[in-house]
């Protein structure tokens, strides 16, 4: 059954339905939710937050139409909302991304060695680093496109902006986190002296 053909009912009445969006959705919402507020160390408010964003789409479902987005980018965009009013509580706007859709970083194989699992950690906290230091709607573009795998009419909608306005968003977005990452990432060249060749 489509997302539409389940909220066509669910506004008929059968309102027991709805836990089947929330178990299409839920651990989306989740990841997105727990990346979002992760460094700002409110991760733990992440389910809380994730329950809210199903609530309000519940009590907002009368109001939803179809022709103006998908039930998901408007499930999106309800829960961006709800993290941007959390982390305002909080006077914190640092978000973080995590490797993973359920926000843990896998630890290093067995069979890596010490020396390979400390580098990779240390890159991933770099990354993070940088993502973090990107402008809210930036960083907010490049978790749904990158991590989220949404489309850019998604984003577009869930961010209010154009979709030429989403591109440039993620074109800006991944040239910072380039050049934040450059410096680390970045292997000097050595030129041969007379005598060295």
């Amino acid at each position: 059954m489509t997302d539409s053909q389940l909220i066509r009912d669910i506004k008929d009445g059968d309102t027991q339905l709805y836990s089947v969006l929330i178990k299409r959705y839920e651990r989306k919402i989740y990841s997105f939710i727990y990346n979002m507020l992760k460094s700002s160390g409110l991760e733990s408010s992440s389910e809380d937050l994730c329950q809210d964003t199903f609530y309000k789409a519940y009590r907002s479902l009368g109001t939803f139409r179809e022709v103006e987005a998908s039930f998901s980018t408007w499930l999106y965009t309800i829960a961006r909302n709800t993290v941007l009013s959390e982390l305002r509580k909080h006077k914190s706007t640092k978000v973080s991304i995590d490797d993973d859709e359920n926000g843990f970083v896998p630890l290093a194989d067995f069979e890596m060695m010490p020396e390979q699992s400390m580098l990779r950690n240390e890159k991933v906290s770099l990354v993070r680093e940088a993502i973090n230091n990107l402008p809210e709607k930036q960083r907010s573009a490049l978790i749904l496109r990158e991590y989220n795998q949404l489309d850019y009419q998604e984003i577009a909608n869930i961010l209010g902006q154009s979709i030429s306005s989403v591109k440039s968003l993620l074109f800006r977005a991944r040239v910072s986190v380039k050049n934040q990452l450059e410096p680390y990432f970045h292997e000097p060249k050595y030129e041969e002296y007379e005598g060295m060749k």
